[in-house]
């Protein structure tokens, strides 16, 4: 049996990974009201301070920083990953693993957390979000990309509509 360690810190800002179990597949932005209300609805349980985040079609980024005193980063993502499995019809492909154990194979196991170490490494990290639908191809403008806190920065004037502007593609 792994024996993950995660690093707590009480009040801490945390960066997230969090992937469907096959990444061909594009659920997240296909079901992306469900995976939305699943957030509301471990934000109203756990609360969390959501600083930035985008939906991919395969996997998910996410910046927060819990309240004073939590470190239960654990609990949240089980209760995201559960609603929004049990809001998905059933039929996706399961190993023999999954099936002995009775779960899904909707997403990865385990996720990659970050803790953020400074407001440097904070800023790094929600450009990282921001520009990950460009990164993976979606769109040639991040503005062009519905999933992403990236259009609240905007509003609020924090980032110009064309922040990061277009990739140019090679001659």
């Amino acid at each position: 049996m792994p024996n993950y360690r995660r690093v707590r810190v009480p009040g801490g800002t945390y960066s997230f990974t969090v992937n469907l179990l096959e990444r061909r597949r594009t659920l997240l932005v296909d079901r992306f009201e469900a995976l939305r209300d699943s957030f509301r609805v471990a934000h109203a349980a756990r609360p969390f301070a959501l600083l930035a985040w985008v939906i991919l079609p395969d996997h998910l980024h996410y910046v927060w920083r819990l309240p004073e005193g939590d470190d239960d980063n654990a609990t949240r993502w089980r209760h995201i990953k559960s609603r929004f499995s049990r809001a998905i019809q059933t039929g996706e492909r399961l190993s023999e693993r999954r099936q002995a154990k009775a779960e899904r194979g909707i997403w990865q196991r385990r996720y990659w957390e970050r803790v953020v170490r400074d407001e440097d490494h904070l800023r790094r990290c929600i450009d990282y979000v921001h520009i990950n639908p460009q990164k993976h191809g979606h769109v040639e403008c991040i503005a062009g990309w519905p999933h992403s806190s990236f259009h609240r920065y905007v509003k609020a004037g924090l980032l110009p509509a064309d922040w990061a502007g277009e990739i140019r593609k090679a001659d």
